[in-house]
């Protein structure tokens, strides 16, 4: 009985997978071209939803993209240069996955840098810390240790 619930769960799960907005009207009648236009706005930011594909998305403007990619397909361009012709149009923030170039690079590297130098700093602060625990407490003179006896009398 459990299995069957596992394995219905993961079929509907499979299945939600699927649900795209993209309209029975905008299909290309080629499954090749469809394929392609379906790798290429999966890869497209919706402008509307933010960190939605134009795929999955239900916005006009994210129709108006689908249909513009799969012009661009029909009228004979390659993948690549309909992504270009995209970017040039909208900016780079279409892209879901930026490039990792000129001023995106120093995004890019931020996070492991900054994990790298962070993880200096601590290893460094430890190896500090032990080593200053190591180091034997001085005992007390003579004339300290009748001084706090005083006070401890007080």
């Amino acid at each position: 009985m459990a299995l069957a619930l596992v394995l219905g769960m993961a079929l509907l799960a499979q299945m939600s997978g699927e649900a795209r907005a993209v309209q029975p009207d905008e299909v290309l009648d080629d499954p090749a071209l469809e394929e392609r236009a379906r790798d290429i706005s999966s890869g497209l930011r919706c402008l509307v939803c933010r960190n939605e594909s134009i795929d999955d998305s239900n916005a006009e403007l994210a129709r108006d993209l689908r249909l513009l990619v799969r012009e661009r397909l029909v009228a004979g361009d390659s993948d690549k240069e309909v992504v270009e012709f995209v970017v040039d149009r909208y900016g780079e923030y279409v892209l879901l996955q930026p490039r990792a170039t000129g001023s995106n690079l120093v995004l890019w590297l931020a996070g492991p840098i900054m994990l790298l130098l962070g993880g200096a700093i601590g290893w460094s602060y430890m190896r500090r810390r032990g080593r200053a625990s190591e180091t034997p407490a001085q005992a007390l003179s003579e004339a300290e240790a009748e001084r706090l006896r005083e006070i401890m009398k007080e």
